[in-house]
């Protein structure tokens, strides 16, 4: 639609500036300007170009950049704020041109070949609250991009920004990772085994190196196919790069023995002391993953001096039979996913443990849920999965909850499909003084893709290092 007030379309819009320029201009102007001359005309340029971008107009120090795709936007600021990160490695940090980028998807108005409206407002807004080197992206622009590029985002929350109406949720990609974090990954674990006290074999593991963290087992683990699982691996590598992780499959899955007569929340919480005593760990923060938030729970409470703090991710104190919204409608759907668990666990046809995969990981790949159902198959029995499901549904910690005396931190997916984000926040409004961090994603088991994953990795590595 044309005429005096402009042709309005739908576009992604890039905003883009030099972080620090009036301090670059200060220190050095004519060096400043060669190096933003230099970096424009071999780094940034071709990368618009080659991702169909059309610069709108430039200034001093930063550019107005039109596209026609989310995903063309994103790839072109990816490949810029890489590119000129491996460039600036040899530069002193105070002499380094360091964009800042926001991208938006939104209306925008196309006048005498320039842009206007909310779309590009927003993105400039968003290049504003970006960190140097980096790229800021609104919910629009991820929900459009996720899992079709090859960058992970974290979410940055609601965010106000200035002269907008509405708050905007905001999210930051995770591009290049500090001195730190890009120590090689642990190539390998130690497996070993110990026994517990109804002589029940368990398989257990060390991998990484630094101060210990214990992971409670979790449904359904298995040592070697989590550690090569594009489900479980890079949340394990991460972890493991500044901690030695000790995670042991529990009785009935995995390297441990399936021929178990106990399976239950005492037997599962007396496998964990049996790992950590034969292992010689005194006092070590520990790590609940879903129902292992219970296990940990108990164990916290019964020997409060062998834990010095306690993560909590995805868990509940309630399991699905004991909860007080549950029908009876919702209970006869239990007793059928047991039924078919026990028919069609170890068939061939995944189409069964896909149902729970889909619940798991809604969001993963077709790659990703394969392993997935195959990781399930070969961690247990037909009959031991129908144990473990109906002992981990009729779990109750409640009152157990206030008497965690450690540090806590509880975190949880909003979007949760497998287990609902309010019991999360049950079990953390239980728990005296600990935290709750929501987390933004559909998963209950995290991918590396997923947007929660690097604020969950950050969280915990700030919780366990502090205090």
């Amino acid at each position: 639609m044309g005429g005096e007030h402009g042709e309005r379309r739908l576009a992604a819009v890039l905003a883009a500036d030099v972080a620090g320029y009036s301090r670059l201009m200060g220190a050095d102007e004519e060096g400043t300007l060669a190096r933003l001359k230099a970096v424009r005309k071999t780094l940034v340029d071709p990368a618009i170009a080659a991702h169909r971008g059309r610069i709108v107009k430039t200034t001093g120090d930063g550019m107005l950049v039109e596209f026609a795709s989310a995903v063309d936007a994103v790839r072109s600021a990816v490949e810029v704020q890489r590119n000129m990160a491996e460039q600036n490695a040899s530069v002193p940090s105070d002499q380094r041109v360091e964009f800042r980028i926001g991208i938006h998807v939104g209306d925008i108005i196309f006048d005498e070949n320039d842009i206007f409206g909310e779309g590009v407002n927003i993105a400039a807004r968003l290049e504003g609250i970006c960190d140097s080197g980096g790229i800021c992206v609104s919910a629009v622009v991820f929900e459009q991009v996720d899992r079709k590029i090859d960058v992970s985002f974290r979410s940055r929350g609601l965010q106000r920004l200035k002269n907008i109406e509405r708050p905007i949720d905001v999210y930051a990609a995770v591009l290049n990772k500090s001195a730190d974090d890009c120590r090689a990954a642990p190539a390998s674990q130690q497996i070993r085994y110990c026994r517990a006290n109804d002589g029940v074999r368990l398989a257990y593991s060390e991998v990484g190196s630094g101060p210990p963290l214990v992971k409670t087992a979790n449904w359904l683990s298995h040592l070697e196919l989590d550690w090569e699982s594009p489900i479980y691996r890079h949340m394990l590598v991460e972890l493991a790069k500044r901690n030695t992780v000790l995670r042991y499959d529990a009785r009935g899955s995995g390297l441990s023995d399936w021929d178990v007569g106990d399976i239950s929340l005492d037997a599962w919480v007396g496998d964990l002391k049996a790992v950590v005593d034969t292992s010689g760990l005194q006092r070590f923060p520990l790590f609940g993953y879903s129902q292992g938030c219970a296990v940990s729970v108990v164990f916290a409470t019964r020997y409060p001096d062998r834990v010095s703090k306690l993560v909590l991710y995805g868990g509940f104190a309630l399991g699905r039979y004991k909860r007080p919204s549950v029908t009876a409608a919702d209970l006869e759907r239990y007793k059928a996913t047991a039924t078919l668990m026990r028919l069609g666990w170890d068939s061939d046809e995944p189409t069964f443990r896909q149902l729970l995969t889909s619940q798991l990981a809604p969001t993963a790949t077709v790659e990703q849920a394969a392993a997935f159902n195959v990781m399930q198959r070969k961690s247990t029995s037909p009959d031991n999965a129908v144990r473990y499901y109906e002992t981990v549904s009729n779990f109750d910690v409640t009152e157990l909850l206030p008497r965690v005396s450690v540090p806590t931190l509880v975190l949880h997916v909003r979007d949760d499909l497998m287990v609902p984000v309010e019991e999360g926040r049950r079990l953390a409004a239980g728990i005296p003084s600990a935290r709750f961090v929501a987390l933004p994603g559909r998963n209950h088991a995290l991918l590396e893709t997923d947007p929660g994953m690097a604020q969950f990795l950050e969280e915990v590595s700030y919780f366990l290092e502090t205090g």
